[in-house]
């Protein structure tokens, strides 16, 4: 309403543009982040149930498991690092 009032006066209103401008870049940044919070809430979600329809304790391997938890797996001259899917990360010193 500002800009449009500004605009029609004929006075200057680029601050009030540049400012909508920055708020609609704000605004893209949040939404980002927000879609990428939900994302990892679900992951968890599906995490969660899997891990309650196993077995309370496990006595093999079960590579379907380790498959559905673990990332990735980093091993360096002195370091073990875990990277779960949920984003948790676990490091252990060799």
């Amino acid at each position: 309403m500002e800009l449009l009032r500004l605009a029609n006066s004929k006075e200057d209103y680029e601050d009030v543009a540049e400012e909508i401008y920055r708020l609609r870049e704000l605004k893209q940044e949040v939404m980002i982040k927000n879609a990428a919070r939900e994302g990892l809430r679900q992951r968890i979600e599906e995490m969660t149930k899997f891990l309650k329809e196993q077995p309370q304790k496990l006595e093999v391997y079960d590579d379907l498991l380790v498959r559905r938890l673990i990332d990735r797996i980093t091993v360096d001259e002195r370091l073990l690092t875990i990277e779960f899917k949920s984003g948790i990360e676990i490091k252990k010193e060799l």
